[in-house]
């Protein structure tokens, strides 16, 4: 067994703080989700073990899918890139009319065969960092020009947002601001990025219009919740209002060291505590000690790939990495700011912590591209050291054939000074030794 690991550890490349990162993500999701789950097992009728075991097989692919795709050379992925981008787009069409509603919005579609329910923007927010990233490496020659620069790379975020956000605006929100700072990234000019920020207000505007009109849509949800948010309650407190006090109980609770694994009360109280409010339950039960080491951990995975975007020399790879690793801090940070009432409820889930299933594959996929880059970048830096021992091993044998030679001609010249021989005359005379170093 310890020899299967030795080897599996051996093929194990790229950014070792990344690997990690992750597996701390993965433990810490364990702990969390076998405490936050128990008054859901009791519901289900279903042994308390029965989530946390769950978890373990989810995770335990993930890894495994992290592991064979960090395998793979990422240049594959810009011809994988077009295609899950087009797959993406009918699957995201058929979603939003025959998608499966859950939680008031219809954001799932169930595979017939293996029964097994997925949201389809996760596929989207994949596909479309992929594809981002292949047509702003082929544009960066022309990217500050409008029509030939940025509309190419434009066009692909407005058709994913605009068929995301009718069910999920904040998971179309979210994409429009992450692509916004991958644009930036990528050179863009700044009034560009100005101009795209107006539209996407005049957006967002009409969507709620049009959906408060015809009653397609969820404006009344997104109105409730910026009214609660801004302290406007009704009568009879919302769900998501509940939500969120509960969750501030539950980090008052936690105080600085927290009450202790397992501990949580208001795990029994908080509608979702093993997905979207389960930072709170983090909280609660480790203190701000615990919140603050989950987000360090982010932080850490999102300065480990910016090193990697900078140690990149090829376009396509750097965008590729820095990308798709903003896009999975950016939601990570976005529901611990839910959890901590910073912004309104938006129903993101926490990234590699909350009990999942096919979102944890695709992030476990997104991390599995961003450490394929990493892998390229060190067998590259190895190689370019690998020369640079030979060119210099080189010079060394040499210089070394060059002082002997001079040694040599020192002891011939030495050989001609004894007695009953008269010195030849030439350059050998002249000989000195090196300089001292």
């Amino acid at each position: 067994m310890s020899k299967n690991m030795t080897k599996l550890l051996t093929k194990t490349k790229g950014d070792q703080v990344i690997w990690g990162v992750v597996l701390l993500l993965s433990f810490i999701s364990l702990l969390a989700v076998y405490s936050s789950t128990g008054s859901l097992a009791y519901r289900m009728e279903k042994n308390s073990s029965y989530y946390l075991i769950k978890q373990v097989m989810v995770l335990g692919l993930g890894l495994l899918i992290t592991y064979w795709v960090h395998r793979v050379n990422y240049t594959k992925f810009a011809r994988v890139a077009v295609i899950l981008y087009l797959l993406s787009l009918p699957l995201l069409i058929y979603t939003l009319f025959f998608g499966t509603s859950l939680n008031e919005g219809s954001r799932w579609i169930k595979l017939p065969v293996i029964n097994l329910t997925f949201q389809t923007s996760d596929l989207a927010k994949l596909a479309l960092f992929m594809f981002l990233a292949r047509v702003l490496s082929m544009k960066q020659a022309v990217i500050k020009d409008w029509k030939t620069g940025f509309v190419p790379v434009l066009l692909p975020m407005l058709f994913t947002c605009a068929l995301i956000a009718p069910a999920n605006l904040s998971t179309a929100l979210m994409l429009g601001a992450t692509c916004s700072i991958l644009f930036y990234i990528g050179r863009v000019q700044v009034k560009h990025l100005l101009m795209l920020a107006l539209f996407g207000l005049i957006g967002v505007s009409v969507l709620f219009t049009i959906s408060k009109i015809t009653g397609f849509g969820r404006a009344k949800t997104w109105e409730q919740r910026i009214q609660d948010f801004g302290g406007k309650k009704k009568e009879g407190a919302p769900e998501d209002v509940y939500q969120v006090q509960q969750a501030k109980i539950a980090i008052a609770n936690g105080g600085v060291t927290g009450r202790g694994p397992g501990r949580s009360l208001q795990k029994n109280f908080l509608p979702h505590p093993y997905s979207d409010f389960i930072f709170s339950i983090i909280i609660e039960e480790y203190g701000l000690i615990g919140g603050a080491v989950v987000v360090m951990l982010y932080l850490l995975f999102l300065w480990r790939s910016i090193l990697i975007f900078k140690r990149c020399p090829f376009a396509f790879g750097a965008f590729l990495a820095v990308g798709l690793s903003i896009t999975l801090v950016f939601q990570a940070m976005l529901n611990m700011a839910v959890n901590v009432h910073l912004v309104p409820v938006t129903g993101l889930t926490l990234p590699m912590i909350s009990m999942g299933g096919s979102s944890i594959w695709f992030t476990s996929i997104a991390i599995g591209i961003v450490l394929s880059v990493s892998r390229y970048v060190d067998e590259m830096e190895g190689e370019r050291k690998g020369n640079t021992k030979k060119t210099t091993g080189k010079a060394e044998k040499a210089e070394k054939e060059t002082v002997d030679e001079e040694q040599e001609e020192e002891a011939i010249a030495v050989l001609a000074k004894k007695p009953g021989r008269k010195p030849k005359a030439g350059p050998l005379n002249n000989n000195s030794p090196l300089p001292a170093m």
